[in-house]
């Protein structure tokens, strides 16, 4: 059965393909723009980065930049979190309010900061965007950024915010615990470079950024910071474990090797509240 004109489906669909021509004749037939589930259509404009039917939309039938869907996600929050420079610009020329906030309290910028789009956060900062804003989980755009691992972006967050790095999460973690985590070599550098964290640094659970490059496979990262950081091997956490004991729950077998065969740790060295060793935590491990 063909969709009847002004489905708000067969609207998403002619914006999403950028068929400007189609969708002003579908909505003189249907005399409304309503978007699916809770979208506008500037929501699908931005999100695809049509920036000719954004501005027909915005310009011709008046639709409001600032509306919300579902997840309280304005147009700006499609359009930075997709990439799509030229959206940005327009929305921000028209007044968009820059640090909107969406579900769980994430700004455009933190969108932005997800993706690798240098261009896209200059002109969010520039528009007056605040980085250091945190979201329900206590991050700020520097720590999502850290995630994504862009040296450059760190650089530049550094230079226009240098607190910007100054930041932890609910549960305590920093962004070189994030950046250890997710193997951002490059990100690592930076951060150790240009800011200043306790080489030993704890979560809530007592990890630290050695801990979490170890537990996730990335020794290139826990040997810069025992070369740059001085990091403590045998430091341990709310458990009473180990970096060996760690690696050997996530079974990273080249971590234990280089934990055992080049810092020399005892293979048999037990959990101070468990007394187990990393053995025993393998073979409890699904892994």
């Amino acid at each position: 059965m063909p969709a009847r004109p002004g489905d708000p489906r067969r609207l998403c669909k002619l914006v999403q393909e950028g068929r400007l021509q189609a969708l002003q004749e579908e909505l003189r037939v249907a005399g409304s723009c309503q978007g699916p589930a809770g979208d506008t259509l500037l929501h699908c404009a931005a999100r695809h980065g049509r920036l000719d039917i954004l501005t027909y939309l915005a310009e011709a039938w008046g639709m409001d930049i600032e509306a919300a869907n579902q997840d309280y996600k304005r147009p700006l929050h499609e359009a930075a979190s997709m990439g799509h420079r030229n959206c940005v610009h327009y929305l921000l020329g028209r007044g968009a309010a820059v640090d909107c906030l969406k579900k769980a309290d994430w700004t455009p910028l933190m969108m932005a900061c997800t993706r690798k789009n240098l261009e896209v956060i200059q002109d969010l900062v520039e528009h007056g965007a605040n980085p250091l804003l945190k979201n329900k989980d206590g991050w700020n755009s520097f720590h999502i950024a850290s995630r994504a691992g862009d040296p450059v972006i760190l650089q530049y967050l550094l230079t226009v915010c240098p607190d910007a790095w100054k930041t932890e999460s609910k549960i305590r973690r920093t962004p070189l615990h994030t950046a250890a985590m997710h193997g951002c070599l490059e990100a690592v550098k930076v951060l150790l470079k240009r800011c200043q964290y306790e080489p030993n640094s704890r979560d809530n659970c007592g990890i630290t950024p050695f801990m979490d490059a170890i537990q996730c496979g990335h020794i290139d990262i826990a040997k810069l910071l025992l070369e740059k950081h001085e990091a403590c091997f045998s430091a341990e956490d709310s458990l009473g474990l180990q970096a060996l004991h760690r690696a050997a729950i996530t079974g990273q077998n080249e971590a234990i090797r280089f934990l055992v065969s080049d810092l020399g740790m005892d293979v048999d060295v037990r959990a101070a509240s468990t007394h187990l060793t990393a053995l025993h935590y393998a073979a409890k491990s699904p892994l």
